[in-house]
C-alpha cells in the first residue's frame, strides 16, 4: 500500500469516528450510560459516557475495511481484536452498572490472558547491564500481564476531564507511532495500528474537549490504555532498559499521576484503590488554573515528556542516564510543588531549603 492510500486511509478512519460519536451519544443516554453529578465528579449535569464506542469502531472500521484484513499478520489480528472485545465489553458494563474494581481487573486480566496465549504478544526477555541476556521463561506471563494492567489503570485514571486522557493519549500514542516506524525498526503494521487508533481519537477529541458533550467513559480510556500497553509490548519483547524506559518516558503522565497515587494513599494509610480529589488534574485546578487551562498545561507536559523519549533512541546510554535523572529530579520538584504526594510532603524541597540554609549561614558569618 501506498504512502497516500494510508493517509487517506487514516482520514476516513477520523471522519467515521467524527460521524458515529452523536450516534454512541444518544446510544449512551438511552441504555443508562450516564456520569451522574457527585463530589468526585466535574461535570455538573448528566453526561453521556461510552464515547471509546465511538473510537473502537471507527478504528476496527479502519483497520479491517480500509486497511484489510491481509495488512497484517492474522492470528495477531483477531488476537487483538479478541482482546479488544473483550475490554469494550467490560467497559460498557462498567459505564452502565459501574463495576468493583476487582471486577473491572478480571476484565482486564481476560484480555491480556487472550493476547498472550493466543497472539503470543509478551515479554520474553531482559538485558541487564554487565549480567547480559536473561530468558523470562515463566515469568514471562506475570510479568506481561503485570505490564498490561499497569499501563490501562494509568490511562484509566488520569480520565478527569474533558479531553484529558483523549488528548494525553493523542500524544503518547503519536509518539509511540514515530519511534516505532523510525527507531524500534518494528512490523509496520504495528505503527499503522498505532496511527489508526489516533486517527480515531483525533474524530472523537472535539466531542469530548471543554465544554464536553461526551465523555470517554471506562469504555474508552481502558480500550485505549489496554491498546496503549499491547502496542508498546512490540518493542518490548526483549526488553532493555533503553526499550522500557521509551514507553514509560512516553506515559509519563498517567504513569506520574498513578504511582504517586499509590504513595499518598499508602501514606495516608488509605486503600490504594479508593478514590480521591488529589490526582494531577485536581491539584492544579485547586491552585487556581481554569479547566481548559488545566487540561492544556497537562498536554504540555505530555509534549515534554515525548520529547524526551525521542531523544532515547538517538542518545548515547550515559546520555539517556542523564536525560532520565535530570527529568526525575525535575518531576520531583514539580511533584512537590503542587502537592501532589500530599500537602507538607516535599523531602526535596525541604533538603534544598536546608542546603541553602545553611550554606547562607556560613556565607555569612
Amino acid at each position: 500500500m501506498i504512502r497516500f492510500e494510508i493517509l487517506v486511509c487514516l482520514v476516513a478512519t477520523m471522519i467515521v469516528s467524527a460521524i458515529l460519536t452523536p450516534f454512541v451519544r444518544k446510544l449512551a443516554f438511552k441504555i443508562g450510560a450516564v456520569d451522574k453529578p457527585n463530589v468526585r465528579r466535574v461535570n455538573k449535569i448528566p453526561m453521556p459516557t461510552m464515547g471509546g464506542l465511538a473510537i473502537f469502531i471507527s478504528y476496527t472500521v479502519g483497520t479491517t475495511v480500509l486497511y484489510l484484513m491481509h495488512q497484517f499478520p492474522s492470528r495477531i489480528f483477531f488476537a487483538l481484536l479478541g482482546g479488544e472485545l473483550i475490554i469494550i465489553a467490560t467497559g460498557i458494563i462498567d459505564d452502565i452498572y459501574e463495576l468493583k474494581p476487582r471486577q473491572k481487573m478480571l476484565g482486564i486480566t481476560l484480555a491480556a490472558l487472550e493476547v498472550y496465549f493466543i497472539g503470543g504478544i509478551r515479554m520474553t526477555t531482559f538485558t541487564f547491564p554487565l549480567l547480559g541476556l536473561i530468558h523470562f521463561q515463566w515469568l514471562s506471563l506475570p510479568v506481561t500481564l503485570l505490564w498490561i494492567l499497569a499501563i490501562t489503570n494509568a490511562v484509566n485514571l488520569i480520565d478527569g476531564l474533558d479531553g484529558l486522557a483523549t488528548g494525553v493519549s493523542i500524544i503518547s500514542l503519536t509518539t509511540m507511532g514515530i519511534i516505532g516506524l523510525f527507531f524500534l525498526n518494528a512490523n509496520m503494521f504495528v505503527s499503522l495500528l498505532i496511527f489508526t487508533l489516533v486517527a480515531a481519537m483525533m474524530g472523537f477529541l472535539p466531542y469530548n474537549f471543554f465544554p464536553a458533550r461526551i465523555y470517554l467513559g471506562d469504555t474508552g480510556s481502558l480500550f485505549i490504555g489496554f491498546m496503549t500497553a499491547v502496542f508498546s509490548l512490540f518493542g518490548l519483547k526483549n526488553v532493555t532498559l533503553i526499550s522500557v524506559g521509551i514507553p514509560v518516558m512516553i506515559l509519563g503522565v498517567p504513569i506520574t499521576d498513578t504511582v504517586y497515587a499509590m504513595i499518598r494513599r499508602i501514606l495516608n494509610k488509605k486503600p490504594i484503590s479508593q478514590a480521591d480529589k488529589h490526582h494531577l488534574h485536581h491539584r492544579l485546578m485547586q491552585l487556581g488554573l481554569t479547566h481548559r487551562q488545566t487540561v492544556m498545561v497537562i498536554y504540555g507536559i505530555a509534549l515534554i515528556f515525548s520529547f524526551i523519549s525521542l531523544l532515547y533512541p538517538i542518545s548515547s546510554i550515559w546520555g539517556s542516564v542523564l536525560l532520565t535523572i535530570g527529568l526525575l529530579l525535575g518531576l520531583e520538584l514539580f511533584v512537590e510543588a503542587i502537592g501532589l504526594a500530599g500537602d507538607n510532603r516535599q523531602p526535596l524541597l525541604d533538603w534544598i531549603k536546608r542546603t541553602v540554609a545553611r550554606l547562607t549561614s556560613k556565607t555569612n558569618h
